[in-house]
């Protein structure tokens, strides 16, 4: 597990490349926080996906190309113990 105690957030994880991303980073070891802008329910798969596989994820929605609600979703996974430092 090349990633352990490592964090990602993968935006557009809910579905694609994206989703992708999110499963193989979590299939290293790495916590995820799978970030949707209006996919709910598939960004729920996604976590639902890695936790059954053993793996740390949440999902929490935002548009990253608005900085207040990106600076949000850093705040999130520091909150949520997402963070390698907890």
């Amino acid at each position: 597990m090349r990633l352990r105690d490592k964090v990602a957030i993968v935006t557009g994880a809910s579905r694609g490349i994206g989703r992708a991303i999110a499963a193989a980073l979590a299939a290293e070891g790495a916590r995820v926080l799978v970030n949707y802008h209006a996919s709910p329910e598939a960004a729920e798969q996604v976590v639902a996906g890695i936790t059954s596989a053993g793996g740390q994820a949440a999902a929490r929605q935002a548009d990253v190309g608005d900085y207040a609600q990106a600076e949000a979703l850093v705040k999130f996974a520091i909150q949520h113990g997402l963070t390698p430092l907890n």
